[in-house]
Parts: C-alpha cells; sequence; structure tokens
C-alpha cells in the first residue's frame, strides 16, 4: 500500500523541507518509488530538488484548481532521483480561490488518486501554517511525520498541531494519523534539548522516531547547489541521519522485505 505522509508543522524553521528533500532521496536511494509534494508557495523542495521554479508552466496550483492533473504537472528530479509535483509563489493565490469550489478541503486527496498506486511513498511537504493548503496535506495523507526543534517554544507548537490532526480525523479524515515526531537540528551538548527530547520519549513513547538528525552544514549547503545532501556529501553526519531515518521507515513498514541496508550499500558503493 502506497504510503502517503503530510510533513508538517505550523512553526517555521524546524526543517520540514529539508527533511521533505533529504527523505524522499533517501528512499529512492533504496530503490522505492517516491513523488514528493511541494505545496509551500515559496517552492523551496522544487529549488532543492533541481528544479527551477521560475520556469515551471505549470504546478501543483493548477492541480488543485482542477486545471491539470498530477502526471501532467509532475517533473523528475535528476538528483534526487524521484518524481516532484512543483510549486512556486502562484500557490499564494490559490487558497482565496479555493474558498469557492467544491470539497476544497480534499482537492489535493482526489488528484493524488490517480497516480497513487504509481509509487511506494508520496511526501508532502506542508507550508509553515495551518491554512487550507496544509488542510489539503492533511486530508490527502494517512499519516503525519512531524519535524520539531528540542526547544519549549516546540512543544507549545506542537500542542496546537495535535489538536488540528484530531480535528482534521473527526471531521474530514478518519484514517489521519501520528506517523511519527522527528528530533531535528539536535545538538546533544545543549542541555534543554535533551530534556525537550525526554520529555517527548515519555509523552509520545514510539511515536519519536529513534533517528535524530543533527545539526550539520552539509545539510544547509545542498539547497544552494540545488541538491538533496546526499548527492552533495553521502558521508556526511546529517545524509547518514536521513538514511537512517528512511532505513527505520522501510523497517518498519515492510520487514520481510530484502534488508534496506542492502539497497543502501548499493548506491553509496555507486
Amino acid at each position: 500500500m502506497t504510503r502517503i505522509l503530510a510533513v508538517t508543522n505550523q512553526k517555521g524553521g524546524v526543517g520540514k523541507t529539508t527533511t521533505s528533500v533529504n527523505l524522499a532521496a533517501s528512499l529512492a536511494a533504496a530503490r522505492r518509488r517516491v513523488l514528493l509534494v511541494d505545496l509551500d508557495p515559496q517552492g523551496n523542495a522544487t529549488m532543492g530538488s533541481g528544479v527551477d521554479k521560475r520556469t515551471l508552466p505549470h504546478t501543483v496550483y493548477q492541480v488543485l484548481l482542477g486545471s491539470r492533473s498530477v502526471t501532467e504537472v509532475s517533473v523528475h528530479s535528476t538528483s534526487g532521483k524521484y518524481d516532484l509535483v512543483p510549486a512556486n509563489r502562484e500557490l499564494a493565490g490559490a487558497e482565496i480561490e479555493m474558498v469557492d469550489l467544491p470539497q476544497r478541503e480534499t482537492r489535493l486527496k482526489e488528484a493524488l488518486r490517480e497516480v497513487e498506486q504509481n509509487y511506494d511513498f508520496i511526501l508532502i511537504d506542508c507550508p509553515p501554517a495551518l491554512n487550507l493548503l496544509t488542510l489539503n496535506g492533511l486530508c490527502a495523507a494517512y499519516a503525519v511525520m512531524i519535524p520539531m526543534q528540542c526547544e519549549y517554544y516546540a512543544l507549545e507548537g506542537l500542542s496546537d498541531l495535535v489538536n488540528t490532526i484530531k480535528k482534521v480525523r473527526a471531521n474530514l479524515n478518519p484514517a489521519l494519523e501520528i506517523e511519527g515526531l522527528l528530533r531535528t537540528m539536535f545538538d546533544p551538548r545543549n542541555i534543554l534539548a535533551q530534556q525537550v527530547s525526554d520529555q517527548l520519549q515519555q509523552h509520545f513513547g514510539d511515536k519519536v522516531y529513534r533517528t535524530v538528525i543533527p545539526r550539520n552544514v552539509r545539510l544547509a549547503e545542498a539547497p544552494s547547489f540545488g541538491i538533496p545532501a546526499l548527492c552533495h556529501d553521502k558521508l556526511s553526519k546529517g545524509t547518514q541521519a536521513y538514511l537512517a531515518l528512511a532505513g527505520e521507515m522501510l523497517n518498519r513498514y515492510f520487514p520481510s522485505e530484502v534488508p534496506f541496508q542492502r539497497d543502501l550499500d548499493r548506491t553509496l558503493e555507486a
């Protein structure tokens, strides 16, 4: 079954796009079919995938308005080896135009139905806000991945997001669940970060991924080259962390299949 994950957190700067791009590339490196949907008007996931958002004839904007299909809009990221539904600034106007459209909360869900069977994973990079675009991502997804920094304000925002997820599950998408909480930009030398990490594990248990994404220069550099970190420096700590996250997910979903590490070793040797 295709796993559709919304990568979301209404707090900005927590690593949503970095996670979306690098997790997509890591899953693709493990020979999985991956589609990344950029649902943020900033188009950072698009640029980070090596696609120039300024020259796109069609984007997810047309998909949401129903004038184009996902197949017509999607492009292939040659660096990440996954497919991408790109976005640019015109998406900012979609929220206003969708207000009077029928099924405005589920338009992305309906569009993805046409291609869902073509992929093992569909990742949706949501904007840093609880708006109609994010709502479309939550309605289309089976589960939510929440990247977050281990700091006090992140805990406050997490409470609001969990309440939003509960409302979406009660009214629009009964299948929606929290896939996991991902600790990003983690510095083990920071005592507060350690304390917040411990609180997360105590409260959410196995919903917190074992994999922790560290602060890493290579992860920050890669977008400026328009490539995932895996293509920039495959041996960096940041790259290895996202490969480990992909492995953790695959071992959870497909425990009886060929071990993830075997596919990964082939990729790193190439």
